[in-house]
């Protein structure tokens, strides 16, 4: 997904908005591929090697450090907002339930599916080569004690340090909290500051991507000389794994409208069919805004319930959020050989839900770093992989789009359906 140079609205806070190149970032993801299979089975210069490197650990560092500032003020932003949608009144409730119930859903599923998807087809012994820019010593997995101890940080300076994510994403998640009940004048204050703060980590990352092609090309040259060709057919494996876990959220969707929406699934096929095919055209939720529109009037459904709930949720929801980006995780997790316990899974679902909620308005290219790396990081899983599978996210973010839209038309059908049996919107 991507948005236009300047300035871009999203729930009433204005973020800087940037562009990845992404047609040149998959090109060099390929040349890179390319150059490293060739060079795999000859003799290279050491220094040759080492060189291009460095690059890519440097472009890499660059890319990590943004993550914790970034996702700090993303979440108080976010957070605030969706208080804000609370308290819009009886059908915001409402839509905020659905919002929830799918993300946690997704969540469920993707922790039951993924391990077994894996067990069917499993990941190409290339892949390993990914896991080469991993920092040497084994990936520590903590147990439950631990896991519980940790829900608290008495230092927040040294959690940031340690990327402890779980207590910064707790502290964070509370202080958003305690900003909505401040008298309007300070709370305005804060908010102002994370806006800012995330605006500037937002230019930050936007000339990190920038040299994105350079960066993945010099990556993807490494992973070709260790994977040989075989490292094309892991990527295709991951892109179809991952976009497996989407479309759950596409087939969810279709039974959501169906039993709770009243509609059934060919009429609903039918008329969200436009929206559908503007999503994977522009892999832009906003710019699918007029085609929902459009669809939810084909439903018959009341101008009041689409008008209300289609602009919050390209705001605030993003369907496949929590099943695709566990899903990356555990791939890189199942990649690096680590087993995750089930409270750490739990901890994982716990933090995409609430990840999603501050990052759902940027860019999927963006948005795939700053919502995964928490995730890995919290269930003890290497991110460094992440840098590369960047670079193919504009295949997945298809499939995250066109279920996006069509999951929120189906939130349209269930809250002016309730809404009828209620009271009016």
């Amino acid at each position: 997904m991507s948005i236009s140079s300047g300035e871009a609205r999203d729930g009433g806070f204005e973020l800087t908005a940037i562009r990845l190149p992404v047609a040149a970032t998959f090109a060099a993801l390929v040349i890179g591929l390319g150059l490293g299979v060739a060079f795999s089975g000859g003799t290279l210069a050491q220094w040759v090697q080492d060189s291009v490197a460095l690059v890519g650990t440097l472009w890499l560092r660059a890319l990590q450090m943004t993550i914790i500032p970034l996702v700090a003020s993303l979440l108080v932003l976010g957070i605030a907002q969706m208080i804000a949608a609370a308290r819009a009144g009886a059908a915001a409730i409402r839509f905020l339930s659905i919002v929830f119930a799918v993300l946690i859903a997704g969540g469920i599923f993707t922790a039951f599916a993924m391990p077994l998807v894996l067990e069917a087809f499993p990941i190409p012994a290339a892949a390993s080569g990914f896991l080469a820019e991993v920092p040497d010593g084994d990936q520590q997995v903590p147990g439950i004690l631990d896991f519980a101890a940790s829900l608290i940080a008495p230092n927040m300076v040294a959690a940031a340090a340690d990327t402890a994510m779980l207590p910064l994403t707790i502290f964070f998640a509370l202080f958003a909290v305690a900003i909505a009940k401040l008298p309007k004048g300070q709370g305005q204050t804060l908010l102002a500051f994370f806006h800012a703060l995330a605006n500037a980590m937002l230019m930050i990352i936007g000339w990190v991507l920038w040299v994105a092609p350079a960066g993945v090309l010099a990556l993807a040259f490494g992973v070709g000389l260790r994977s040989g060709g075989g490292a094309f057919a892991a990527l295709a494996h991951y892109i179809l794994i991952v976009s497996a876990m989407g479309g759950f959220i596409l087939v969810l969707a279709y039974a959501l409208a169906w039993a709770a929406g009243g509609i059934s699934p060919l009429r609903f096929a039918s008329a969200v069919l436009p929206a559908q095919a503007v999503a994977v055209s522009t892999q832009s939720s906003l710019a699918s805004l007029p085609a929902m529109l459009d669809s939810s009037n084909r439903l018959g459904l009341r101008a009041e319930a689409s008008e209300f709930v289609l602009p919050l949720a390209v705001a605030i929801f993003r369907a496949t959020s929590v099943a695709m980006n566990l899903a990356v995780a555990l791939y890189v997790s199942a990649l690096a050989g680590i087993d995750v316990p089930p409270a750490l899974m739990v901890v994982g679902i716990l933090i995409a839900v609430i990840i999603s909620i501050g990052s759902v308005s940027l860019p999927g290219s963006i948005s795939f770093v700053v919502s995964i790396g928490p995730i890995a990081l919290a269930m003890g899983v290497p991110i460094e992989p992440l840098a590369l599978l960047v670079a193919v996210e504009m295949l997945p973010d298809i499939m995250r789009t066109l279920a996006n839209v069509t999951m929120n038309v189906a939130a349209v059908s269930v809250v002016d359906r309730s809404a009828n049996e209620a009271e009016p919107i």
